[in-house]
């Protein structure tokens, strides 16, 4: 049974994401309404009694107080039946908490309207998102990776392939023997087979790369090198259809070829190691999450890897599912995977480890390498994982070529902002004062530098975060 104690914490709290105060049941209409957005994202406590500030005053409550609420929520479709206690307060008046679970019939309506929770709001589901959230309701039984791959049979897969993934899988403790290395055998045993015929998984985890096309072209990596901070110039650009197993491989080869070095010198050491500028094994988890939980049912959907000269991006098709957020990606959540037969194989073959910890490992990792934690965005249809160096890379061109007596100015800056015209001719020792000066003020142009104070009191500084030197360890 709730305490008076357990409301006070709860009340503490605030309104959030998952709670909400009304001050009596004369508001029952609007507490509905938010029992119903809590249903549609993760569930949630309305507490009557309690005032907009936070103030516990309570209400009476008698037998049509029950009843008044009780009708209200008839109007939840489909229905419901939440927790209703009664927690009474020395005044003798009574505080209710109605505590909901997340729909298991997601999605909700009341009076006909679907709500989300959003922060301290509820929002109206438009119908894309109503969609969705249907789409992710039948997800457990229909599934694009497990429908049929009509049109195709076992020969049009890499044999090599299926039968290595037992062998490691056999090798980790993560698949028994199945005595036999029958192709067939094997990808039942995976549940990659159904009455006899392949399923589209198979033809994501295994397929022969000439086989492809034209049937499955979100198969597909796009990789880049990008001269500068955007996509004016490119440095290398390719594209390659595969099975999953092919194109971490080939991610893999493009990340060990092109991925920048960051130099650093350890005490007690006269030389100086170059350690690649971004953890190679968060970046290896980073292109393996994008391939297990990616939407394959977007034809027009791929992985992309891009390095920019001021950080590296991994982007992928498909948004974030079952109500997860941006922020839930940081800590510990469970894990709702959307291709789990994809992502079971890759477990098994020891690429991904324990569900609900890849967005987690990524951060340790480059914690640990002393850089900023990744940064996860969702854009329109798709997902992007960004990491970003610990030091400041000066751009080598942002929309125009850069000069490297530029691109020292912009370093310099980074390392020390707030300084004066004459102090950063000096410690750049080269140029003359009017050629430093003509360099800030182009970059000023192209708005990566601003200035504060007057002639010879101005003082320079780089425009957004600048990046912490890379530690001495």
């Amino acid at each position: 049974m709730t305490s008076l104690q357990q409301v006070q914490a709860w009340v503490e709290q605030g309104e959030s994401e998952t709670q909400e105060f009304k001050l009596s049941t004369g508001q029952r209409t609007e507490a509905v309404r938010s029992l119903c957005a809590f249903l549609n994202h993760r569930g949630g406590r309305v507490l009557l009694g309690v005032d907009a500030q936070g103030y516990i005053v309570g209400q009476d409550v008698s037998d049509k107080t029950l009843a008044d609420i009780a009708h209200e929520l008839r109007a939840i479709d489909p229905p419901v039946l939440p927790s209703i206690e009664r927690i009474a307060l020395a005044s003798g008046r009574e505080v209710l908490a109605v505590t909901i679970e997340r729909g298991a019939r997601r999605p909700h309506t009341f009076h006909g309207e679907a709500y989300r929770r959003v922060g301290t709001t509820n929002r109206q589901l438009s119908r894309e998102e109503y969609g969705q959230i249907l789409l992710e309701q039948l997800h457990s039984t229909v599934r694009w990776e497990s429908e049929l791959a009509t049109g195709w049979t076992i020969a049009d897969l890499d044999a090599a392939e299926i039968v290595r993934t037992l062998e490691e899988a056999i090798r980790r403790g993560r698949a028994d023997d199945p005595g036999t290395r029958d192709l067939a055998e094997i990808l039942r045993g995976l549940g990659l087979i159904k009455d006899s015929q392949i399923l589209r998984a198979a033809v994501v985890l295994f397929a022969r790369p000439d086989r492809l096309l034209p049937d499955y072209p979100q198969c597909l990596l796009r990789i880049a090198r990008f001269k500068g901070t955007d996509k004016t110039e490119f440095l290398d650009n390719r594209q390659f259809h595969g099975n999953a197993f092919d194109l971490l491989v080939r991610a893999d080869r493009f990340l060990r070829d092109n991925l920048p070095v960051a130099g650093r010198v350890v005490p007690n050491l006269f030389e100086r190691i170059d350690d690649p500028l971004y953890p190679p094994l968060a970046l290896r988890e980073a292109v393996a999450n994008a391939l297990c939980h990616r939407d394959y049912a977007i034809g027009g959907g791929s992985i992309g890897l891009a390095i920019y000269a001021d950080r590296l991006e991994i982007t992928s098709s498909g948004t974030l599912h079952f109500g997860l957020t941006v922020e839930d990606l940081y800590q510990p959540h469970e894990s709702l995977l959307w291709n789990p037969l994809i992502a079971g194989v890759f477990y098994r073959r020891g690429i991904i480890e324990a569900w609900g910890r890849g967005t987690i490992k990524m951060t340790e990792l480059t914690e640990q390498a002393g850089l900023p934690r990744p940064e996860f965005r969702e854009t329109a249809g798709g997902f992007v994982v960004r990491f970003r160096p610990s030091r400041y890379l000066p751009p080598t061109r942002v929309g125009h070529d850069l000069t490297e007596q530029q691109q020292a100015i912009l370093q310099l800056l980074a390392e020390g902002g707030g300084l004066p015209l004459s102090e950063i001719q000096q410690r750049l020792n080269r140029g003359t004062l009017r050629s430093v000066r003509e360099d800030l003020a182009f970059l000023k142009r192209l708005g990566m530098l601003d200035s504060s104070g007057h002639a010879r009191g101005a003082r320079w500084n780089l425009i957004g975060p600048i990046k912490r030197p890379i530690p001495a360890n």
